[in-house]
């Protein structure tokens, strides 16, 4: 008898296409700020699929689906979450937090909050930043947000992957959101 069986991908309880749409939506939303890499783009799609993420906005030069190299990561993910191009970052940001959603920009930066002391408030919807790969998130959009996190580090790069950083700030906040329902 195994002791730990690998699950077969029929006993996943994967949401169908339809089911996921449907689905009630983690107070979410990604806004990647001129991200260059393609299968950066497409693992965060991934991402934003296996948390429920309202929507993913595409900001200046960030490629938008269908491009093969965004699907080879995305794993089909570009067909369930929500998407939109959208030229202007900083234009985005003033809208969003025109609907009364907080901007939180994930950087390094003065007085930033470190992710694992960052408490979302109860019933607020949350738009999270990344940005490129070597300049960050612009800084006239970090200026304009409502906090920064930072994502404490420990050894001598500080400096993660665009996914990694996703993946880490994504999962956090949807347990520290979705505390009630885990």
């Amino acid at each position: 008898m195994e002791r730990n069986r690998k699950l077969k991908n029929s006993e996943l309880d994967r949401k169908t296409i339809a089911e996921f749409k449907a689905s009630e939506k983690t107070r979410l939303i990604v806004i990647l700020d001129n991200i260059r890499s393609l299968n950066n783009i497409g693992s965060v799609f991934r991402t934003a699929d296996a948390f429920l993420i309202e929507k993913i906005f595409l900001c200046g030069i960030t490629a938008t689906p269908p491009h093969k190299d965004i699907q080879k990561t995305a794993l089909g993910a570009t067909d369930t979450v929500l998407w939109e191009h959208k030229k202007d970052t900083l234009e985005l940001v003033r809208e969003l937090q025109s609907k009364n959603i907080k901007i939180l920009s994930i950087e390094q930066a003065e007085n930033a909050v470190m992710l694992n002391d960052f408490e979302p408030e109860t019933n607020q919807t949350y738009a999270i930043i990344f940005g490129n790969e070597v300049k960050g998130v612009q800084q006239e959009v970090v200026s304009e947000s409502n906090t920064v996190i930072e994502i404490p580090q420990f050894g001598s790069k500080h400096s993660l992957n665009i996914s990694v950083s996703a993946g880490v700030v994504i999962w956090d906040l949807f347990c520290k959101l979705n505390i009630n329902k885990l």
